[in-house]
């Protein structure tokens, strides 16, 4: 997944200077580890290598999916995104092994084991099936649909369906109904400040309208604080009125309780509307729920 972001990213570069761009491959902690990211510090595992990369020069820019970008933690000084790519399909999707017959959520038996890595989508899914068995479940995505079709671990995992988009994976799945994952979606290219030559040329990849969802998004989670095991998740987007609209929600990590904010404001005011969210949700309780989820 990752070389293939990479090269979709060189070859925009490539198509808007004469440059030509080199890949390097570069295997984080979260990479080689196949635990509980929260035992390695969170999601910040897939970026100590690749911010090191940059500050010593080893590599010039780097590709993050922002979802895995941790919003309680700041960036290395001198490091910046520049571009954050037109946002892809935010959608959570739901697969069922192909020898199975098994095509829709409702059809899984009581007790059906579900693989997944991310909390929130366990919170959100026990909140319309709580009689399923929710497995904690990390891979690459080849790797993930291997496992699933030997049919002796899961009945069924979930993965963003912009993933399955971005490798060209045409199977069949069900959309499911779920708030999403802050920056899910989203592409951002990082770099050092100091390179202006660089940041100038990334800034032309930059697409205005995800960058004010981003703003949002991203203040709401650093509002929150929570840390990479939090059941989190908050999506924006502009409006047909041109308003920009901000959904936030904490859950605890079954999904028994929750509590929701919406709030809407000038696409100019992307900061403050997330604020505002932030705001709202830890006045309905959101910190008692994210500091109930262990760490």
């Amino acid at each position: 997944m990752a070389m293939t972001q990479a090269r979709h990213v060189a070859a925009l570069i490539e198509d808007q200077a004469a440059v030509k761009v080199e890949i390097v491959g570069i295997e984080t902690s979260g990479d080689k580890f196949q635990g509980d990211l929260s035992e390695l510090g969170g999601k910040g595992a897939f970026m100590r290598e690749i911010d090191r990369a940059l500050l010593t020069g080893q590599v010039d820019l780097a590709v993050h999916c922002l979802k895995d970008v941790p919003g309680d933690v700041p960036l290395p000084e001198g490091l910046i995104f520049p571009a954050y790519l037109e946002r892809d399909d935010t959608r959570d999707v739901m697969l069922f092994p192909v020898a199975s017959g098994v095509t829709r959520l409702a059809d899984l038996p009581s007790g059906a084991r579900v693989g997944t890595s991310a909390v929130r989508r366990r919170a959100q899914l026990g909140q319309v099936r709580p009689d399923l068995r929710v497995e904690y479940f990390r891979g690459n995505v080849n790797s993930r649909l291997g496992r699933l079709d030997a049919g002796d671990q899961f009945d069924a995992i979930i993965l963003a369906k912009a993933g399955l988009d971005r490798l060209g994976m045409d199977r069949p799945h069900e959309v499911l109904d779920m708030l999403s994952a802050v920056g899910a979606g989203v592409l951002a290219i990082q770099c050092r400040s100091r390179d202006t030559d660089i940041t100038e040329l990334l800034r032309l990849l930059d697409h205005p309208e995800t960058r004010t969802c981003v703003i949002a998004e991203r203040t709401m989670l650093h509002g929150l604080q929570g840390h990479c095991n939090s059941p989190i998740a908050g999506r924006a987007q502009l409006e047909p009125d041109g308003q920009l609209s901000l959904q936030g929600m904490v859950f605890t990590r079954d999904g028994s309780q929750f509590v929701r904010s919406h709030g809407w404001a000038s696409p100019g005011e992307a900061k403050a509307l997330g604020a505002y969210v932030s705001g709202d949700l830890l006045r309905k309780g959101a910190r008692d729920l994210i500091d109930g989820v262990q760490h």
